[in-house]
């Protein structure tokens, strides 16, 4: 007996569509088979394999039943189908539908299994979008955080903000498609999750710490780039355990004390009002910083925001190095050496250019430095030259990004207070209250001094006591009376 199906089913565009369907499975069954026997499953293949097949899968199943529809009318038969399992292409057509649909619906869960762990892989949100995500990705991937999958932060647990990042994702796809981006592109603080819900999940505030000791050297923009040696004891927490969050830096999480603060910009670096509330006494004081002109319009709209880990800790995985730092770090670790004269003035003045791309950028560094040493130290090693060329485009390359224009003074990094006000947003002696306390700026609130000066003859401080900060470049007493960023840019020691 021959195979029959329904009349309306004989039509072009239900053809197509079977045959779209099932060009699609086949294909997805390929690349399915191709993923699992490949050892990389690159995050192109999982777009394809499970989102963009799969799409069009439904796209030719689709097109199946329209083309009936169609038919009918244009036969004016009845539009809606009649089932009668002893007609048999009644039947044919009925049984077809059945085992198709549970097939459907076996891969359909397999695929949504594979598409929603293919969008949450960090392949997925740092590969996908090269050029636009490719800072990121690459900061993340030296990061500290550099085993922590992406969603782990920017999305963690629950439907409600798994939705939502899908929903903002939509929007991002669109922007990315049709050039809609800014350069650089802006770090949505205002829309990130509360990190007590995300940072506290490992760092829970209830594991204290006790004081930190931080060895750091400086090589100075000089003839010799002459390292300056610095100890500090930072004041992470209280300097015994047992007394948890009473004192030190971590102090402004204390479950106990409620800091909240009002911010003129969205970047949150212009601090003109802090609250404190301690919860056991109900003791309340507001700083409010000086010669504020806008303090009442600031008041009146911008909204209050309760101090948390991001506050400070706001580049957590995506830090862009400032050159002063990369480079020091690389001398440190000798892939750079220390004696090629000048070289940290050097590389200071060409990170300070701006290059059209990576290549461009590249291609100065290695030309400018060869040509420097070859005009002033003609006896210097061409291999020791190489070497740190090589290097210098190394660090380079992870942290400043000339074709999304990202660079160290875009995503300013809050630890710390040399290249950007970081805790002098609020530290800076000019936050009073009505009855004249002030948010001290006094170096030994965050951190001791031990030892400080040139590497092979510091100063030492006496056990447990604190030396005054000494600049390394003589500049009287004028550290005192400003900024530190004021003249740190990132482009000096």
């Amino acid at each position: 007996m021959r195979f029959q199906l329904p009349r309306s089913s004989k039509n072009w565009l239900s053809i197509l569509g079977v045959t779209i369907a099932l060009v699609s499975l086949l294909l997805i069954l390929f690349l399915w088979m191709v993923s699992i026997s490949s050892k990389s499953n690159g995050s192109y293949l999982g777009l394809i394999t499970y989102i963009i097949l799969p799409g069009i899968l439904i796209l030719g199943l689709f097109l199946i039943p329209v083309g009936m529809l169609k038919n009918k009318k244009k036969t004016r038969e009845e539009a809606w189908p009649k089932i009668d399992l002893n007609d048999s292409p009644h039947r044919n057509a009925f049984f077809i539908f059945i085992t198709g649909s549970i097939i459907l619906i076996f891969l359909s869960a397999m695929g949504s299994y594979q598409a929603f762990h293919m969008t949450e892989s960090v392949e997925f949100c740092g590969e996908l979008c090269h050029e636009v995500m490719n800072p990121e990705f690459i900061a993340y991937q030296n990061s500290p955080h550099a085993r922590v999958a992406c969603v782990e932060c920017h999305v963690g647990s629950g439907a409600d903000w798994y939705v939502r990042s899908k929903l903002s994702g939509v929007y991002q796809v669109y922007s990315v498609l049709f050039n809609k981006y800014p350069k650089p592109i802006d770090t949505p603080i205002q829309n990130l999750r509360p990190a007590r819900e995300i940072c506290e999940r490992c760092h829970w505030p209830q594991k204290f710490y006790s004081q930190k000791l931080d060895n750091r050297i400086y090589f100075l923009a000089d003839e010799h780039n002459s390292a300056w040696r610095i100890q500090l004891v930072l004041k992470t927490g209280s300097a015994l355990s047992a007394h948890k969050l009473s004192e030190g830096i971590h102090w402004h999480i204390n479950p106990d004390i409620k800091v909240e603060y009002l911010t003129s910009d969205k970047k949150r670096q212009d601090i003109p009002w802090v609250r404190t509330i301690d919860a056991r006494t109900s003791d309340t004081l507001v700083y409010i910083a000086d010669e504020v002109e806008n303090m009442e319009e600031i008041q009146a709209t911008a909204p209050i925001r309760t101090m948390d880990c991001i506050d400070c800790h706001n580049r957590p995985s995506h830090n862009f190095k400032a050159p002063s730092a990369f480079i020091n770090h690389a001398f440190q670790e000798g892939k750079i050496a220390s004696d090629l004269p000048r070289f940290k003035s050097l590389a200071m003045e060409i990170c300070e250019e701006d290059y059209k791309d990576a290549s461009s950028a590249l291609s100065e560094i290695r030309k400018r430095i060869n040509q420097f040493y070859k005009n002033n130290y003609p006896n210097q090693s061409q291999a020791k030259i190489d070497k740190a060329v090589r290097s210098f485009q190394e660090v380079y390359s992870k942290n400043i990004f000339p074709e999304m224009k990202v660079r160290w003074n875009v995503h300013v990094n809050n630890i710390g207070h040399l290249n950007n006000k970081g805790c002098f947003r609020c530290h800076d002696g000019l936050h009073v209250t009505e009855s004249g306390e002030t948010i001290s700026n006094d170096c030994v609130t965050c951190h001791n001094i031990n030892l400080q000066g040139k590497a092979e003859n510091p100063e030492y401080a006496v056990f447990g006591k604190s030396l005054e900060f000494k600049h390394p470049v003589d500049i009287d007493e004028e550290w005192k009376e400003t900024l530190c960023s004021e003249c740190h840019t990132g482009l000096s020691p």
